[in-house]
């Protein structure tokens, strides 16, 4: 047999691994497909890689997707015309590697994702459940009453929603008070009738996430004024979201679904706006229908690093109606302005407006107000002011920030001489060095190495010596057996048995040779993404000298709310600009499915579908 050979037109085309096989499988379904199916579903690839859930044609429709090539695509309604013809794109519900669903182009298995996540959401938010609301009024006076001079006391108004429904988004930027939100909505729930019988289950995206969220509920609910049976009942673990739905490696099941429900009553997840399209798909499913499931997050923070902006999709439709600003008035004695919602979910978000961490007169605080609002002119203005928790560095160079970087570490590699895991780890939270992006002169690869040789020199060490008192690393994939996760943060100090690698634990730290610990980095530095949930006493954010995709709003707003004191940036006025002014939208339907009646779903997922989908 003959294989299939691409059309000349598309051999010149900049196409990745994954992209031509996608194409070449096409092709041994089909030998008759033509060049813009096959390059349509290499767009889509690309696509998924960027970020996007599909393809909307109306993006490139009459361009060129590869500026540096001749291939142009079809006008729109040419192009819907030819892709509807195709043997290998089908409508929804239809079993075909790519699916068109109006103007947008997906790979099968993230249309039946989407689309079972829109109906599952649908139908938990349409549900009910039973409330006693004169008790639920005196939980949450008693509860909130620390709250008594804010009108409306949004944390108070998350509560009673989160224990009226089966589904609650609650989300907020840094020190807005999520945790205790629902620390306090936790034990409101728990005083119900029958309350105190609740399955509580704790989860995040990330170990060091899900370890942070334990943390904060085991301190904040010391303070809680309920009684000591309540605060037994409180969660204190909390899992991966891998974890608890039963990852199985590499493949995309996981042992909970909906045949295989998880054994809980209330699912809390943390750091949601982390969680993409498959993985929030398979929580959802994996939830039972009376159960309550609440997603906390910043809907203005990165989104997941897979396909997807799921949480943020789901703020979009915020807004109450009459009927629900009349049932929270009557438990929470609040006056809810009226706003009515842009899609079925919309009543249930709520956003933590009230920063506790920022003052009114914080610098931080009105550098992320300014950046969200894109208000460039206005955010270098601010950077220009005499603010002591603000700095920039207009003009950088990159010896100088060198310089800089290193004596921000030094009390940290003071402290680390001492072998103290306890006062490292507290040292080394003090400063943080951020970047936008891993490669590049100002990205954290090239910063790391170039600290690592600045602190051997300061050691008296040879270069190739990996391993000294003071070393940073961030562990880079999960070992269950050590119980180290990706993200996890360790520093290296000597002991009396050599050289060890200290993780902190819950309420005590772990150490391991350094020979034993999984795939890791340097960690002086890093990025961004990987800071998501952390919070550091000073952060320097070091934006790239040349323009780059990955400069967005939410990257900037998400790396200068890591501090919590204070905030230095090093990055040219152009770049500083491009990221106040750049939005990272990702191209999805998941919002106009929540505005709309979605259809019924398959009665099978690409996942269960036949060979040719499993690809796909």
């Amino acid at each position: 047999m003959v294989e299939p050979r691409l059309p000349q037109s598309l051999t010149e085309l900049p196409l990745g691994p994954l992209e031509r096989a996608i194409t070449e499988s096409l092709q041994r379904l089909d030998p008759l497909t033509d060049e813009v199916v096959l390059a349509s579903a290499a767009l889509v690839v690309q696509a998924l890689a960027a970020g996007d859930v599909c393809m909307p044609l109306d993006r490139l429709a009459g361009r060129r997707p590869w500026p540096e090539h001749r291939f142009t695509l079809p006008a729109l309604t040419d192009w819907r015309t030819a892709l509807s013809k195709a043997s290998v794109i089908g409508s929804p519900g239809d079993y075909r590697p790519l699916i068109l669903d109006g103007d947008r182009l997906y790979l099968a298995r993230y249309q039946a994702y989407e689309q079972a996540l829109a109906e599952a959401l649908l139908t938990r938010v349409a549900a009910r459940p039973e409330v006693d609301e004169s008790v639920l009024r005196e939980s949450l006076d008693r509860l909130f009453a620390f709250n008594a001079g804010q009108s409306p006391d949004w944390q108070r108004l998350a509560a009673a929603q989160a224990v009226s429904r089966r589904l609650a988004v609650i989300s907020g930027g840094p020190g807005t008070g999520k945790t205790t939100t629902v620390v306090r909505l936790l034990a409101a729930l728990l005083e119900q009738p029958g309350g105190e019988s609740l399955a509580i289950g704790l989860a995040a995206p990330t170990g060091k996430a899900a370890a942070r969220m334990a943390e904060a509920i085991r301190n904040a609910k010391a303070q809680l004024p309920v009684s000591d049976a309540i605060k037994a009942a409180l969660p204190e673990e909390a899992l991966t979201l891998h974890r608890l739905l039963g990852a199985r490696g590499d493949s995309p099941q996981v042992r909970h679904d909906a045949a295989r429900p998880l054994a809980l009553d209330v699912l809390i997840v943390d750091e949601a706006s982390m969680v993409d399209l498959a993985l929030m798909a398979k929580l959802v499913d994996a939830m039972p229908a009376g159960a309550r499931l609440i997603l906390l997050g910043d809907k203005d923070q990165l989104s997941a690093v897979e396909a997807g902006a799921v949480f943020a999709e789901l703020c979009e439709g915020r807004g109450f109606d009459a009927e629900t600003v009349d049932a929270l008035g009557r438990v929470t004695g609040q006056l809810v302005p009226l706003d009515p919602p842009r899609s079925a979910l919309g009543d249930a978000v709520v956003l933590l407006t009230h920063s506790h961490r920022f003052a009114g007169d914080s610098g931080i605080g009105e550098l992320a107000r300014r950046i969200n609002a894109g208000d460039a002119v206005g955010t270098q203005r601010l950077l220009k002011e005499d603010r002591p928790d603000l700095a920039w560095q207009s003009a950088p160079v990159q010896a100088a920030l060198l310089d800089r970087l290193e004596a921000g570490y030094l009390p940290y590699l003071t402290t680390a001489k001492t072998g103290d895991p306890e006062a490292t780890f507290a040292a080394f939270a003090a400063f943080r060095a951020l970047a936008a992006q891993r490669e590049g002169p100002w990205g954290v690869a090239s910063l790391n190495d170039a600290l690592e040789q600045r602190f051997k020199r300061r050691h008296g060490l040879a270069e190739r010596e990996r391993w000294y008192p003071g070393r940073a690393v961030m562990v880079r994939q999960n070992d269950y057996a050590l119980g180290l996760f990706n993200g996890d943060v360790g520093v290296c100090l000597s002991t009396d048995f050599g050289l060890r690698v200290f993780f902190e634990g819950e309420g005590e730290f772990r150490h391991f040779a350094p020979a034993r610990l999984p795939s890791h980095d340097s960690a002086f530095a890093m990025t961004v993404h990987k800071s998501q949930g952390s919070e550091f006493d000073e952060v320097l954010l070091a934006l790239p000298e040349q323009p780059s995709p990955l400069l967005t709003r939410a990257l900037f707003y998400t790396g200068i709310t890591r501090a919590k004191r204070r905030v230095e940036i090093w990055g040219l006025p152009e770049r500083l600009a491009e990221a106040v002014t750049t939005r990272a939208e990702r191209a999805a339907g998941l919002a106009e499915r929540l505005r709309t009646e979605v259809a019924p779903i398959m009665q099978a997922t690409p996942e269960t579908a036949p060979g040719q989908l499993d690809l796909f």
